[in-house]
């Protein structure tokens, strides 16, 4: 999508710091980190929200967490535990409509986070 800020990270467009990058995912470092690791893990394809992605193509919904799970252990986090979390819609916190997990950890996370 051309007003996509996501699909512009992914097409290049815009720059991040990218962790991870294949034909389906981009993950890259939060610009607002609200923990000491705070990574965001996107399709490459447009999907305005995580059931969307699901119903679409659920082998890269689960593809997506399976690469969560990775970068957390690349970056150190696996043991000691993290959090991945998705907002659905603008009452969850969703500012871009565009699905994206959010990859936590490097300290430890309150409960409930909201």
């Amino acid at each position: 999508m051309s007003d996509c800020l996501f699909c512009a990270i992914v097409a290049g467009d815009i720059p991040a710091d990218i962790v991870h990058r294949d034909d389906d995912a981009v993950a890259f470092r939060d610009i607002d980190p609200q923990a000491p690791v705070h990574i965001l893990v996107i399709p490459t394809s447009h999907h305005a929200n995580a059931t969307e992605l699901a119903a679409a193509d659920p082998a890269a919904a689960g593809g997506l967490l399976a690469l969560a799970g990775s970068i957390a252990e690349s970056e150190g986090i696996a043991d000691s535990g993290y959090r991945i979390v998705t907002n659905t819609g603008e009452g969850a916190g969703q500012s871009v409509h565009h699905v994206h997990f959010h990859l936590l950890g490097g300290r430890d996370l309150q409960w409930p986070p909201g």
